[in-house]
């Protein structure tokens, strides 16, 4: 999900702090390159650098420069809302929230295992719930017991390995409709700053984690 209005706030903060040219490539770091290039330049951008040529004739059409070659210098942590490299804090209100839905849930004893290789035992009885989002959305694979999501505003453990299209999240003895968004990074409560833990586990850093997600989860938009 990217929140029109942390966008349109982040590109007024990036462009007023200097540049004018912002960094859309890879589809605007996965936030989706037509939305961006228009709250930047709306903000006050004059050029966007994008990668491909179709996108300099599709934004072409929107009244948008596009280029090709040249160096972004409007700070893209602070359009996009997301911890420098080896930051310990957000500087903005992050653009993308990275969302997933409770698809079951079941009841473990002490000793029973989920996932793959069964990594994960329960320790107490508990409530797990099996999670849409796995490695082929971006929930990598390194995330499995050493990270967490939020689920009714309460963050959550990810729990034993993650699969393709699926985690299991343990909800602690407590119960989850099926349907319930959880949220993996993003937003205004407990997951707001989790893509700083993901880059800390992955080695990864959170633009690469941001756009990986965002080339292969499902878009949509908030307020």
């Amino acid at each position: 999900m990217i929140s029109r209005s942390a966008l349109a706030a982040g590109a007024s903060a990036a462009v007023r702090a200097g540049g004018r040219v912002a960094d859309l490539r890879r589809d605007a770091w996965g936030h989706g390159v037509l939305a961006v290039a228009q709250a930047v330049t709306a903000a006050g951008a004059e050029r966007v650098l994008v990668d491909a040529s179709g996108e300099v004739e599709a934004l072409r059409l929107e009244r948008i420069e596009g280029i090709m070659t040249g160096v972004p210098d409007i700070d893209p942590h602070l359009l996009y809302g997301l911890p420098r490299d080896g930051g310990d804090a957000l500087i903005a209100r992050p653009a993308m929230r990275l969302t997933g839905r409770v698809l079951s849930t079941k009841r473990l004893r002490v000793g029973d295992a989920v996932s793959y290789g069964y990594a994960y035992r329960a320790t107490a009885e508990t409530t797990v719930a099996l999670v849409t989002g796995g490695y082929a959305q971006g929930i990598v694979r390194a995330l499995g017991n050493r990270a967490h999501v939020e689920v009714g505003h309460v963050a959550r453990r990810i729990v034993g390995r993650v699969a393709m299209d699926v985690c299991v999240v343990d909800l602690e003895g407590d119960d989850a409709e099926v349907g319930t968004e959880v949220t993996y990074f993003g937003g205004e409560g407990p997951a707001r700053q989790a893509i700083m833990r993901w880059a800390a586990v992955t080695g990864m850093g959170a633009a690469e984690l941001a756009t990986v997600a965002g080339a292969h989860a499902v878009r949509g938009w908030e307020a």
